[in-house]
């Protein structure tokens, strides 16, 4: 194996570099705009490497970024976030919440939460933008009961983090299925069966943590037919349905019922097309610049390093399963965003994936996992400052309740050690 070059990798230490440093410097590690980040360190790789003329740099960074799975990837955001956006503002979201709500029994409340969390979620495909909709629900159990808020934020973290690992329309979910060339469905089926233990011993630790505990909570009215769409979405997703088709007929739908019932005009769902789109403008640009700079990073021999470094101890499949998963884990630490971590360490993990013989679908599986299961559980995390912000309460208090992302990481190693999914059969048919 090529040892490649590690000074190639210098455009990672300088992203790295402005995005921790510039969170330490300012107690925020969002206040330095990552895609800015990511452009200065593209930067930094054009640079380097100066026996190759700009202009051939200038043509592999754009080849990169243009791969057919990149552009893929940017338009399922695209239209994942107009489903998002048009559903919610039509009230899928509060419809979804308040039916829960209604049939959740007054003593199961944050067990409840929990699942309403990992049904948003899933529907949704957005971890932070879950928060934002039942944390301030949560706060009004902690504040009616004796249980305390830092449990209750982190019930609804930890469902939060169940549909981001698994939503048809997640941007981990999608970065992870393309990045590796899986199925959708076929990642679905393995992280599902990986993550549910982990979902079932939650509720159980979350039921024995508020046994005895009631409130009485006004519940407001929800529609049914508001909820449709992200039933139609999950189901026909699962059925195999081309996510291309799903997420189109999807917002045909959100849209038809908003117009409907009045809660949009023709002119204002088309606003709202354009909002849920916009919305995916940054991460879609993320994925291509980063895209670019991972190419010319790989020409100049960083890629190789980094293979060459992660490999050489590996022995077996298992082994580079786990050194998959360390590897998207530490990135995710040193990013605080799991997306980033997948699409930074995805053409590695590939690489290595090709190598050892791991399917698409299991090393896609791993790199969704590993990197919530560590999202879910940093203080300077979106998810942990968002829950906190809400309930006035500081992030490190809520980690000693975050029980999901632990016992998915446990899951996921424990699916590594097992050997789950077993490698599919191929049938060869004679003539």
């Amino acid at each position: 194996m090529k040892k490649g070059n590690p000074w190639a990798l210098i455009p990672f230490v300088v992203f790295l570099i402005l995005f921790i440093g510039s969170g330490v410097i300012t107690g925020d590690f969002y206040a330095f705009p990552v895609i800015v980040a990511i452009a200065i360190s593209g930067a930094v790789a054009l640079a380097m490497n100066r026996k190759e003329p700009f202009a051939r740099k200038v043509d592999i960074f754009c080849q990169g970024a243009g791969n057919v799975n990149v552009m893929l990837m940017v338009v399922i955001f695209l239209l994942a976030g107009a489903f998002s956006e048009v559903a919610k503002g039509m009230g899928a979201v509060d419809s979804a919440v308040n039916f829960a709500l209604s049939v959740v029994p007054q003593n199961l409340l944050v067990v409840g939460l929990f699942i309403i969390a990992c049904f948003i979620s899933l529907s949704m495909g957005t971890s932070v933008g879950t928060i934002v909709a039942l944390a301030p629900i949560g706060v009004g159990i902690s504040e009616h009961t004796d249980i305390t808020m830092a449990l209750v934020m982190a019930a609804i973290i930890g469902g939060s983090m169940f549909g981001d690992n698994l939503s048809f329309i997640s941007d981990t979910t999608i970065t992870a299925v393309r990045s590796q060339g899986a199925e959708m469905k076929d990642k679905f089926k393995v992280n599902f069966w990986i993550v549910l233990p982990a979902a079932i011993v939650t509720g159980i630790i979350l039921t024995v943590f508020t046994m005895g505990a009631t409130a009485q909570l006004e519940h407001s009215s929800y529609s049914l037919l508001k909820i449709v769409p992200y039933v139609f979405v999950i189901i026909f997703a699962l059925a195999g349905m081309n996510v291309f088709l799903v997420l189109a007929l999807g917002i045909v739908l959100s849209g038809g019922v908003g117009l409907v019932d009045g809660s949009y005009e023709l002119m204002t769902l088309l606003q709202k097309i354009g909002e849920g789109m916009s919305g995916m403008y940054e991460m879609a640009f993320l994925a291509i610049l980063i895209a670019g700079m991972v190419e010319v990073i790989k020409f100049n021999g960083g890629i190789d390093f980094l293979l060459y470094l992660a490999t050489r101890r590996i022995k077996s499949k298992k082994g580079a399963e786990l050194g998959i998963a360390g590897l998207v884990g530490l990135t995710d630490l040193s990013t605080a965003n799991n997306t980033i971590a997948i699409l930074i360490t995805g053409s590695l993990a590939k690489n290595i994936a090709e190598q050892y013989g791991i399917e698409p679908r299991k090393s896609a599986s791993i790199l969704d996992v590993f990197s919530c299961a560590i999202q879910g559980l940093l203080p300077y995390g979106a998810q942990l400052l968002a829950a906190a912000s809400v309930a006035a309460i500081s992030p490190i208090s809520i980690l000693q309740y975050s029980f999901y992302p632990v016992l998915i990481g446990i899951c996921g190693v424990i699916a590594i050690l097992v050997g789950y999914p077993t490698k599919k059969k191929t049938i060869i048919l004679s003539k």
